[in-house]
């Protein structure tokens, strides 16, 4: 028996110059994290930032600044975890996530998670982006760098400041989700698009009936 949060993969909606009849549901991109938080809807873009001196009032301050972005969405798309990273602060972060997550289904506002690859691959059509000038894989700040632009490129929003790169990859899962329910925000070649076969999206008409 399917529920509202029922996680069965779809297959994502064909582009289109259009969107289906009726309004464009208010999707939200949120890129979850202990620090900064990246938030994104369709046209802009902003971040939480949490300066609490504990980790129970820095949770706090994280899940209070979110639901201020989400308690009138449709549809939120969440960054999940990259299981290969084992770093320091993995398990309160993981812990964040889950908790952004239980909120959204208190709410009763369907979700997604999306893998950091995933998002890339949306973005600039690999996980795995090269320096063009060395042929090494981009990491750390350089890849950040690389969706940050993307972002500006494909749908001119140029994200500043200490959350740049946060509302970048907020700004991709956004998209991402408005594509997956026919509404995309720009022409994406096959070689993006085909992160949306990846992830594993709710219900559709959980979504398109609210």
């Amino acid at each position: 028996m399917s529920t509202l949060f029922d996680l069965t993969p779809q297959a994502p909606a064909a582009t289109t110059a259009a969107g289906p009849a009726g309004p464009v549901p208010k999707v939200i991109g949120l890129d979850v994290a202990m620090g900064i938080t990246g938030i994104a809807g369709e046209g802009w873009t902003d971040y939480v930032k949490a300066k609490g001196s504990s980790q129970h009032s820095r949770f706090e301050q994280q899940l209070s600044g979110i639901a201020d972005h989400i308690r009138h969405a449709d549809f939120v798309v969440v960054e999940g975890a990259a299981f290969s990273k084992n770093n320091q602060g993995a398990d309160a972060l993981s812990a964040m996530r889950w908790m952004v997550r239980h909120e959204l289904w208190k709410r009763r506002i369907p979700y997604a998670v999306v893998h950091p690859d995933h998002r890339i691959i949306y973005a600039v059509g690999t996980a795995a982006p090269k320096d063009p000038e060395t042929g090494l894989r981009l990491k750390g700040a350089p890849l950040k760098a690389v969706v940050r632009e993307a972002v500006a490129s494909t749908y001119g929003i140029t994200t500043e400041g200490d959350a740049k790169y946060d509302e970048a990859d907020a700004y991709i899962l956004m998209a991402m989700g408005l594509h997956w329910l026919g509404w995309p925000l720009a022409v994406v070649p096959d070689d993006r698009r085909r992160a949306l076969d990846s992830v594993r999206w709710p219900e559709r008409e959980a979504v398109t009936a609210r």
